[in-house]
């Protein structure tokens, strides 16, 4: 009998040790996590973040910062145990590639109508938030405004043989529009890639390095490494207005290819309701024109009140018009075409 009671007395210690310990962690089980994928870049993730966590003390926030493509390939191969909850910026097309693989989760935000209708996905898998036009760039001590290429085609000029830097286009969404813009300006006359690698492969002989991401691009830039290159617009300015680099752009005479930059909840995010919440806060006017004046950020939405943007982003520029979907169905192709083909082979 006293053996029995033992075992009583025992069993009541850990049952009660059970309800303590489903009890007293409540908060702790309950504390609000978020995981964001995104190649927006730290400064901007991170004021973001603390932005949102004034008001909301409690959420844990992590970011992955990488490129648009290798966002892709890590939500590929999470597929079946998905990790990020949002996934916050890359190109339009890298967006869709995504729907049709089913990884996104459908979520209509609050503003839907608030954007036209090729700045979404019919099913509300991802919205546009950012429009984000390519340019030309260059260091604007060594090479006068006057001197640099005004054209895509001026970057091909002899006089910037091995003076020409290119970011890695793999894994940007960026480098991507550029060179796949370049081809689509012969191929929507020729039905064929052809006269775009001949146009690559004039550049290629102009190229001195083709460096491994934006940041060494610009950091080169500015050290004379190389004096022209291709890139967004938004991280130009950011790198001249903000960090006080000597680079400037042009817009190209004929036009640019605009990428929309979107966000999306992941499929099988495990926060989804802190997903939408953040999602919710970097899209709203007030956040959007912050990152208009903060980080050069052209917003998409229709019903802002444009007079409380930076003057020069309501200043008219030609895009260039692009298949987008062939862009995305041919693009892979191109691109291995370039790597075996003509990377590095025209000097």
């Amino acid at each position: 009998m006293r053996l029995t009671v033992k075992r009583c007395a025992t069993l009541l210690l850990l049952l009660a040790f059970a309800i303590m310990l489903a009890c007293k962690p409540s908060g702790t089980a309950r504390r609000r996590t978020l995981l964001i994928y995104t190649p927006h870049g730290q400064d901007m993730l991170r004021d973001f973040i603390n932005r949102y966590k004034q008001q909301n003390p409690d959420v844990d926030i992590q970011f992955l910062d990488m490129g648009s493509r290798e966002i892709l390939e890590r939500l590929r191969a999470e597929r079946n145990r998905p990790q990020a909850d949002l996934w916050w910026g890359a190109a339009h097309t890298t967006f869709q590639t995504a729907t049709d693989e089913d990884l996104l989760s459908p979520y209509k935000p609050t503003w839907a109508g608030q954007v036209s209708g090729d700045s979404r996905d019919p099913q509300d898998r991802w919205y546009g938030t950012y429009a984000t036009p390519e340019v030309i760039v260059y260091n604007s001590d060594a090479v006068r405004a006057e001197d640099a290429p005004h054209d895509w085609d001026d970057v091909l000029d002899a006089k910037w043989r091995d003076h020409v830097l290119i970011r890695n286009p793999n894994p940007s969404d960026s480098m991507r529009a550029i060179f796949g813009a370049m081809i689509w300006r012969f191929y929507s006359q020729t039905n064929s890639p052809a006269g775009g690698y001949d146009w690559l492969r004039r550049l290629d002989a102009n190229v001195h390095e083709y460096t491994a991401d934006g940041t060494l691009l610009m950091q080169k830039l500015a050290r004379q490494e190389g004096l022209v290159s291709l890139w967004n617009m938004p991280d130009v300015r950011l790198y001249q207005e903000q960090k006080h680099f000597p680079v400037a752009y042009m817009i190209p005479r004929s036009g640019t290819p605009v990428i929309t930059d979107a966000i999306a909840i992941v499929r099988g995010a495990q926060h989804e309701e802190e997903a939408r919440k953040f999602y919710e806060f970097v899209t709203t006017p007030e956040s959007l024109i912050y990152a208009a004046r903060t980080f050069y950020r052209i917003p998409v939405r229709t019903d802002l009140d444009r007079s409380q943007l930076p003057a020069w982003m309501n200043e008219s520029f030609t895009r260039m018009p692009v298949d987008w979907d062939l862009l995305r169905r041919d693009g892979n192709d191109w691109l291995k075409y370039w790597d075996a083909e003509i990377r590095g082979r025209n000097k």
